[in-house]
């Protein structure tokens, strides 16, 4: 009997050594709706066996539905392409701190949340996207739109295009711009754009970029991803497109050109935080990093990483100053803007 209870036992235990781990999985919120991305979740899964699930939504779509699912969000990760939507969610207290010496030692220290949250960062950014003018070199001269200020002036009257006022993009812009000129010149300098303009605004920044090489205006206001897009492209049509626009990075000689951030966070009520950190820090590396400059076409952010994307290098020159407004300042100010928005029409 005992030799039979031994045997029984020794049974039971290589049985339970030999049954499956639980799966390791990674919720994930996701504001990048880019194709090229799969293959970041991919070689993720690949290295660590941790599976991922994804929602994607836009941004204020992701801070609204983990508002309302509150301790029951499954959320693990979130990951926002604005950087005052980050700036949102941290204030909001959507996302917990963040403890980890490899994204610390990465990622700039503006590039980072300001730490809303106590005993550690609320979140980091992992690539940015200029904000920049295109132009038709027929009939517009480089000096003439080398300022975010030019935009407004008389000169280029009936020149603009620009989505809308409202979007994201837009907003950060005017918050980083607000910041530089105080409210009340902001508003002016709104109030000039809106007279500058060739058409109410419409489309997004591809729509803008080609509306130009169409002739419907001469100048435009475009995130540089955009615009790398074109300049990849085999089509016919692209190419034409391109050799129509000249590319500035505005206020080289002031205070830089700006730039949004994405970025991500672990979520506050995250059921899988370990996982959700080695997944950032995997965001961190420079496998990742390279990707965010080949696959989309977006400025890396970790220190030591170089560009190979030749679209990103042709159109800076190799680099460009860029603004270093903290990210909670254009948040805060986006309230006034939206405010001043309606006031001189800018829809």
């Amino acid at each position: 009997m005992f030799f039979k209870q031994i045997a029984l036992a020794c049974a039971t235990v290589m049985a339970a050594s030999a049954a499956p781990a639980a799966e390791q999985t990674l919720n994930i919120y996701s504001a990048r709706h880019y194709p090229t991305d799969e293959a970041l979740y991919a070689n993720f899964t690949k290295a660590t066996g941790i599976r991922i699930n994804r929602v994607d939504s836009d941004d204020a779509g992701i801070l609204a539905r983990l508002k309302a699912e509150g301790t029951a969000s499954p959320a693990d990760v979130i990951l926002l392409v604005d950087a005052a939507r980050l700036w949102k969610g941290e204030i909001e207290g959507l996302f917990q701190p963040i403890k980890s010496k490899p994204l610390d030692d990465a990622i700039p220290q503006q590039l980072r949340g300001k730490g809303a949250t106590e005993g550690g960062t609320p979140w980091f950014g992992f690539s940015t996207r200029a904000r920049i003018v295109v132009y038709d070199k027929a009939t517009v001269q480089k000096a003439d739109v080398d300022s975010y200020e030019a935009l407004a002036e008389p000169k280029n009257k009936g020149r603009l295009c620009i989505r809308s006022g409202s979007h994201p993009y837009n907003l950060s812009l005017f918050g980083a711009v607000m910041e530089h000129l105080g409210e009340a010149r902001t508003q002016v300098w709104l109030k000039g754009l809106v007279d500058n303009m060739a058409r109410s605004p419409k489309g997004g920044d591809t729509d803008q970029i080609k509306a130009v090489a169409a002739g419907e205006c001469a100048i435009a206001v475009t995130n540089t991803y955009y615009l790398a897009r074109l300049m990849r492209s085999d089509k016919p049509e692209d190419k034409a497109t391109m050799a129509r626009l000249g590319i500035v990075f505005p206020n080289q000689s002031s205070w830089g050109t700006h730039v949004n951030i994405a970025g991500g966070a672990v979520a506050r009520y995250a059921k899988n935080p370990a996982n959700a950190v080695k997944f950032l820090e995997y965001l961190a590396t420079p496998a990742a990093q390279a990707h965010f400059a080949d696959g989309n076409n977006e400025w890396p952010v970790a220190k030591g990483v170089k560009i190979n994307n030749e679209a990103l290098q042709a159109m800076s020159g190799g680099s460009f100053k860029s603004e270093t407004i903290p990210v909670s300042v254009i948040g805060m100010n986006q309230i006034k803007v939206q405010q001043m928005l309606d006031r001189v029409g800018f829809r």
